[in-house]
């Protein structure tokens, strides 16, 4: 396999990797493919970007800050626009919240497949078909009163009464 292609394809492990969470799969994909692409080719740029987030996400700020830095030089103009803008994101202060206000969401990673709490509600259930719908009556529509009731035109010269007063005493 060639180098750029075991590079895209890293890349892609890594991306995926990042989005499904795993940020310590997805930093080594992702510093894999940053190894075998040209660090100056726009695949090279876009690696590193990603490398940046992933390591923000695990938490690595000292990397991702010394990376991003170094890819606001990058040869690719699209790559330093994206370095800059992640870097004044990561510079930028953080806000105090208060604890009621995150979410927890506990870590799953040393959790066992065939632990007995990964299985809770995996066991059989009946499933009950679902009731038929009633069926609707078709409508005849030659029943149907079609004629104007004048409400429409009533409304019209209600709103052409009110405008006009408006314009003669305003």
């Amino acid at each position: 396999m060639e180098p750029l292609e075991s590079a895209q394809q890293a890349y892609e492990m890594g991306r995926v990797a990042f989005e499904r969470g795993d940020y310590r799969e997805a930093i080594a994909a992702l510093e894999e493919a940053k190894s075998q692409a040209a660090g100056s080719s726009p695949l090279g740029g876009e690696v590193q970007i990603w490398l940046v987030t992933a390591y923000e996400a695990a938490g690595k700020r000292d990397e991702a800050l010394s990376l991003c830095e170094t890819l606001k030089n990058h040869p690719d103009w699209h790559t330093r626009k994206q370095a800059r803008r992640l870097l004044e994101i990561l510079k930028a202060p953080q806000l105090n919240r208060r604890s009621e206000w995150n979410t927890t969401i506990p870590d799953l990673s040393a959790m066992d497949e065939s632990d007995r709490l990964y299985r809770r509600g995996t066991g059989t259930t009946q499933v009950k078909p679902p009731k038929p719908q009633e069926e609707l009556e078709p409508v005849d529509l030659s029943s149907v009163e079609t004629e104007d009731n004048r409400f429409l035109w009533v409304a019209l010269a209600a709103i052409a009464l009110i405008i006009g007063g408006w314009i003669s005493f305003g």
